[in-house]
């Protein structure tokens, strides 16, 4: 079992929880003194990729990992991305190489721990890997292009199980938009709503 603690890192227990140990290494917590600490680092969306044990996922405040040994070592896969940074993840339900990130910006506004979070360049765009997070494709069609000053948070993003499969964002002003074709395209669902905190998916049969 795996836990991931915002602002302290990955922990993995083999045992069932009778004892923990940290699982961090090669995750970046460019924000320390040690930007390579044993842990401190700062974990937004963590999912196991199906299909795959050892395969995890993260979406970090210092870029987007993957390992491929249950935690034991990490890859940065940010190598692609406009940011680093960023706060929501999704996975495909059966291709553990496919996963959905949003990239933000992370820029301080003031002194005291205040910071302006909105997506890169003032457009919402899915960025998308077919290949474990090698490369990314930028997906935008039918999402706002021009000052789009638009934030996630963590659970802002889901994942349906349909072929093909669905995705699902929502943001902290209040608008819901979704792709029926793993993110080619997208449509606004909903709008005006109250700061969206969390977005989760039903298949009917």
């Amino acid at each position: 079992m795996y836990v991931g603690i915002s602002s302290v890192g990955v922990f993995r227990t083999d045992d069932s929880g009778e004892s923990w140990h940290t699982a961090n290494r090669g995750v970046h917590a460019f924000f320390a003194p040690d930007p390579l600490p044993e842990f401190g680092q700062c974990v937004h969306k963590m999912y196991l990729a199906p299909g795959l044990a050892d395969r995890i996922y993260q979406q970090n405040h210092c870029g987007v990992y993957r390992t491929d040994s249950s935690g034991t070592a990490w890859d940065d896969i940010s190598a692609g991305l406009p940011s680093r940074f960023g706060f929501v993840l999704g996975l495909h339900p059966r291709d553990p190489n496919t996963l959905f990130v949003v990239p933000e910006d992370n820029v301080a506004m003031n002194e005291l721990g205040g910071y302006n979070r909105v997506v890169t360049g003032n457009k919402l765009r899915v960025f998308r890997s077919r290949d474990a997070g090698v490369t990314w494709q930028a997906l935008a069609k039918g999402l706002p292009q021009d000052n789009a000053f638009l934030h996630l948070l963590r659970e802002g993003m889901a994942v349906d199980a349909c072929d093909p499969c669905g995705v699902y964002i929502g943001t902290t002003t209040g608008q819901v938009f979704y792709s029926r074709d793993e993110g080619e395209t997208w449509e606004l669902l909903a709008d005006i709503l109250p700061p969206i905190n969390s977005v989760g998916v039903a298949v009917r049969r």
